[in-house]
């Protein structure tokens, strides 16, 4: 797991102060070793940090092919073992000189060209240089774990893993990208491919682009598309299915533990990462170890079931106690380690940064594993409302009535929501998904932001294009998972878990996302993917690994106890930054002061969410001297 950059367009000989700038801005992405490349007007910078092949002989930027190809990669290639067989087979002479998957990337782009991104099983971002066709290529995993973000104006394109080491090079303008405003406030983040700054973009999961450095083409392709890979499986059977998930979750896991450095796994005592847990006691080597987190406040401290799990498998297991105090004292470091404002980054930082004190180098996760296998409330909530034909028949008039009455007796972010759906013409996935995750209803944005049009809403617009193209009533599990996938978890819990574990040189791995496991599970139909229960087709394919404690156990996220702490310990370092955004010219000065008196008084219609996403706005537009 790494950090790369590269200029193009630039003389190296000015670019290479430049690159080392912005690798410089990755040191913590990869304290092992750096290097940079240049040629003409191409410059590659790489900042490494060492997982597999640990010598030197992983040294990147990395030559092949007599120095015709030249590649800067960030992530891990798990069947790289696979492709380095089948590579010598169809080349009996051909040589190996590192223990490397980059170097099994290199040489299978050099055998079929951008082809070989359809046998790669992993999560990466890399730069291929082509000296001999003057052409780069850029390339992103599947599922979007590992970012790439580009900046392109007239002659020069500019890329990097992080949105701050673009910004070092002095060459993009900190400006705030203004049409994105909307986007944060509604979802807690700005979806790809835009960026909260102006000008810099995201390439899209599943996406890879060229430059032909001679003529400045750039052109992006979509290499797989999860919705058009999500084929309906209509005869298979439950226990069919059972065994299926549980051959790809074991290959998945087993696949992930590939490393040469210390390695462990998050532990909640959730059935997800239970499951991971579980599956690595039975296929890896010597004593696994876990982490967890646990608070003072009892209803959401999880260590009880966290440490049942560690008994029962025997691992080798530390909890994070924290205090409100111990949260406080990193909280200025997991803001800081923040690459772009986001919801959820405070909780990845501080397991992350344990972890690491603990010497463990690569982590694996249970991220996934919710939106596959319909573990969110939503799923239920919404499959229930859209299968209920006789409230398709109230006029829309009377619902409107019942929607507004409601949200007048019993004012709450749930009632607003539920009078919303009520009032919408018909009862659809596209209406409802949209509202489900929505932080600012756009009365409160308008209300918020000095705009004269709100930007369309993304989630809707995404939503059209599966529900279109996923039409079958049996899979609205699916076009659920598919939404959550595209939306959230890509946008938010990859974004955070990415930056906050690469802020303290720690790589997490997702088992739930291996693609393999992913495009088989979106395939079932909805009376398999939820026969009664949350996650129960997950919780039979494991058969008896799973305890019933942690089976039947009530659901909980993993998250910090937020409405407190900002009432009460974060309240002045909450109130300042509110005050400072509400002095920003985009914002409504009155509005914003009102919504932060309204949280105080425990008014429920504002959350604790609504709160500190905007503080954590305000600090990141700070800390970056975005304007």
């Amino acid at each position: 797991m790494c950090g790369i950059n590269g200029i193009i367009g630039i003389d190296a000989a000015k670019s290479t102060g430049l690159v080392t700038q912005m690798n410089d801005a990755l040191a913590h992405r990869g304290p092992n070793d750096q290097g940079i490349f240049t040629y003409q007007n191409i410059c590659l910078g790489h900042r490494r940090l060492s997982i597999i092949d640990l010598s030197a002989a992983g040294h990147q930027p990395m030559a092949y092919d007599s120095d015709r190809y030249t590649i800067i990669y960030n992530g891990e290639l798990y069947n790289y073992l696979e492709i380095k067989t089948d590579l010598q087979k169809k080349n009996p002479a051909l040589k190996f000189s590192t223990q490397t998957d980059t170097e099994v990337i290199i040489a299978a782009y050099a055998q079929w060209g951008i082809d070989c991104l359809q046998k790669f099983n992993g999560m990466y971002a890399f730069a291929i240089f082509d000296k001999q066709n003057n052409e780069l290529v850029v390339a992103r995993d599947r599922l979007g774990i590992k970012p790439l973000y580009y900046y392109k104006q007239n002659n020069t394109f500019i890329f990097s893993s992080e949105i701050r080491a673009l910004l070092s090079s002095g060459l993009i303008q900190r400006r705030l990208n203004r049409s994105a405003l909307a986007d944060y406030l509604r979802y807690q983040t700005v979806h790809a491919p835009n960026t909260i700054i102006q000008d810099v973009f995201i390439l899209m999961p599943g996406h890879y682009a060229t430059l032909n450095v001679t003529n400045n083409h750039f052109k992006s392709h979509n290499y797989w598309d999860i919705v058009s890979n999500t084929v309906p499986l209509h005869t298979i059977t439950y226990n069919e299915a059972c065994r299926h998930v549980n051959t790809l979750f074991t290959k998945a896991v087993k696949r992930r533990l590939v490393a040469d450095v210390p390695f462990g796994a998050f532990l909640s005592g959730g059935i997800d990462s239970s499951a991971v847990v579980g599956t690595m006691c039975k296929v890896a080597e010597g004593k696994v170890k876990t982490f967890s987190v646990s608070f003072n406040e009892k209803k959401y401290n999880e260590e009880e079931f966290a440490s049942l799990i560690a008994k029962k498998f025997q691992t080798e297991h530390y909890n994070i106690k924290l205090s409100v105090n111990d949260f406080k004292t990193q909280l200025p470091d997991a803001l800081k380690a923040m690459d772009h404002p986001g919801g959820d980054g405070p909780n990845s930082y501080v397991v992350s940064k344990a972890t690491k004190q603990a010497g463990i180098t690569m982590a694996l996760s249970g991220l996934g594993g919710d939106e596959l296998f319909a573990g969110y409330p939503i799923f239920k909530r919404t499959k229930s409302l859209l299968d209920n034909y006789w409230l398709q028949l109230i006029p829309q008039s009377a619902r409107k009535l019942s929607g507004f009455l409601f949200k007048t007796l019993y004012p709450s972010v749930a009632s607003y929501k539920i009078a919303e759906v009520l009032s919408s013409k018909k009862i659809t996935l596209e209406k409802m998904y949209p509202l489900s995750r929505q932080l600012f209803f756009d009365d409160w944005v308008k209300k918020l932001v000095k705009q004269d049009a709100v930007a369309a809403n993304v989630v809707e617009e995404i939503a059209q294009q599966i529900t279109s193209k996923i039409t079958a009533d049996k899979f609205v599990f699916s076009q659920i998972s598919l939404l959550e996938i595209q939306t959230y978890m890509q946008n938010v819990l990859l974004r955070d878990t990415d930056q906050m574990s690469m802020a303290n040189a720690l790589e997490v791995r997702v088992p739930f996302l291996d693609y393999e496991l992913v495009e088989f599970v979106l395939s079932l139909r909805d009376d398999i993917k939820y026969p009664h229960t949350p996650k129960k087709l997950l919780v039979d394919a494991m058969g008896d690994l799973l305890p019933p404690e942690i089976v039947n156990r009530k659901k909980m996220g993993f998250t910090f106890p937020w409405q407190h702490w900002l009432k009460n310990d974060l309240k002045q370092f909450c109130e300042e930054r509110i005050y400072l955004l509400a002095k920003r010219s985009l914002f409504n000065e009155n509005e914003v002061i009102d919504l932060w008196k309204l949280f105080l008084n425990n008014d429920k219609r504002v959350p604790w969410s609504r709160i500190w996403y905007l503080v954590v706005l305000e600090n990141w537009l700070t800390e970056n001297k975005v304007e």
